[in-house]
């Protein structure tokens, strides 16, 4: 070989590992968590948790670009940030892609890892081709280390393919009525087709904690599957998770187009809520970010009667009111009675420093016209929540009031007449 060969060999070699190493960092920059950077510590969580109790109460400002704090009991929201924004949300597609697998398909099912799935970049769980591990195994290493090559197996095995799968996915977010979130890939990397909002991220969260396997996946802290009968410890990438009390998941994301991720879930004497932010700068903010919004909710809110308040408002109008409704052409002997249907909201979380911010007003016709039927709409109650309409619930008529027949105009004729003779 001649010197010059040599030199045409050495730079198509050198170009080759320039593509090679391009791509590989390209996928990389696009992947959930592999940056190195710095995240918080245990110690910078407890310091973060002090400085917001001694607060007044005033709404967390954030670094992220959307953000929600969702109760769940109520299904109210506590705080919000451009929360209606569709927005990338990287690998926090993958509480998707984990409610889908479980409700699709047998997590004791045995996958053999395509080369396909074991060589996408990112965040792995580390697969090769070939390698055997049950689907159980796959969803551990997808939430936990939020695994892509995870992600992508368990597309091909459940949907046939990924796009099989994000069918899939997309028919869930139509069921949940998610009409802001569309999903093109198991894993959330960036594609201007791949995105979702903060509030209906948490809304599917919810939903996705409902199901016991899914909770319990996302509350490991570590975690050892078995690849190819062989053990693998593996590690969550929250840190939240075992340093925040009542932290029990969920999952984190990153991507240059998503920037930094997380959804949380977090439950304290009974009371349960969901945070999400979205496009946070750095690892370090969107934990703060999260403990702000977790400590605001906690700190801050307490649970308030709203039928209490409301039952007590419409006995007393009842109480003045019942006893005025006439019923033109009705009977004579009829009863008229009313009731409230149930209210939907029972218990709402408010403010602290809010008072008085429960207002019910109420209005009826105190005048019918016989026949009117059972379960007749005679008013309206409603309750609003700092001048925002809550809720309208109906007052009805307990019985049917009958119109009259023509004997019993007959007698009214009667005794009127006797009456007139009388004077």
């Amino acid at each position: 070989m001649s010197i010059k060969q040599r030199k045409v060999k050495i730079v198509i070699c050198l170009v080759a590992m320039i593509i090679w190493f391009s791509f590989f960092f390209s996928n990389i920059c696009l992947a959930d968590d592999i940056e190195e950077e710095e995240g918080i510590t245990a110690e910078e969580i407890q310091k973060e948790v002090l400085e917001t109790a001694v607060k007044p109460v005033t709404e967390p400002s954030l670094n992220a670009r959307s953000a929600i704090v969702y109760d769940r009991t109520t299904q109210t929201i506590l705080y919000e940030k451009n929360s209606n924004t569709k927005r990338p949300m990287a690998s926090t597609t993958k509480i998707a892609t984990a409610i889908v697998t479980i409700e699709q398909a047998d997590l004791n099912k045995v996958v053999t890892v395509s080369k396909k799935a074991a060589g996408t970049g990112g965040s792995r769980l580390g697969l090769k081709a070939n390698d055997k591990l049950t689907l159980g195994d796959l969803l551990y290493g997808l939430m936990l280390c939020s695994g892509n090559d995870a992600a992508v197996a368990i597309a091909e095995t459940v949907g046939g393919s990924i796009e099989g799968f994000a069918k899939l996915m997309n028919e869930k977010a139509q069921e949940l009525g998610l009409v802001s979130t569309h999903f093109v890939t198991p894993h959330g990397l960036d594609n201007s087709e791949h995105y979702t909002t903060a509030y209906e991220l948490a809304k599917l969260t919810d939903y996705a904690l409902q199901n016991r396997t899914f909770a319990s996946i996302v509350n490991t802290k570590n975690r050892t599957i078995t690849i190819n009968g062989y053990p693998k410890t593996i590690s969550n990438t929250n840190e939240l998770l075992g340093n925040l009390q009542g932290v029990n998941g969920v999952k984190t994301g990153f991507t240059n187009g998503a920037g930094r991720c997380l959804v949380t879930s977090c439950s304290r004497e009974g009371k349960q809520i969901i945070t999400v932010v979205l496009g946070d700068d750095t690892k370090k903010l969107r934990t703060s970010d999260s403990i702000k919004l977790i400590e605001y909710a906690f700190q801050n809110f307490e649970d308030t009667n709203i039928q209490e308040i409301a039952r007590k408002e419409f006995e007393e109008w009842k109480q003045i009111n019942e006893n005025r409704i006439t019923v033109q052409k009705g009977t004579k002997n009829a009863k008229i009675e009313v009731y409230l249907e149930p209210i939907k909201n029972s218990i709402i979380p408010i403010r602290k420093d809010k008072e008085n911010v429960v207002e019910v007003t109420i209005e009826g016709n105190l005048v019918l016209q016989a026949p009117v039927p059972q379960d007749t709409v005679v008013g309206y109650l409603t309750i609003k929540i700092e001048g925002k309409e809550l809720e309208r619930v109906a007052i009805k008529l307990k019985e049917t009031i009958k119109k009259k027949n023509i004997w019993e105009y007959f007698a009214e004729c009667i005794i009127q007449y006797s009456k007139v003779k009388l004077f």
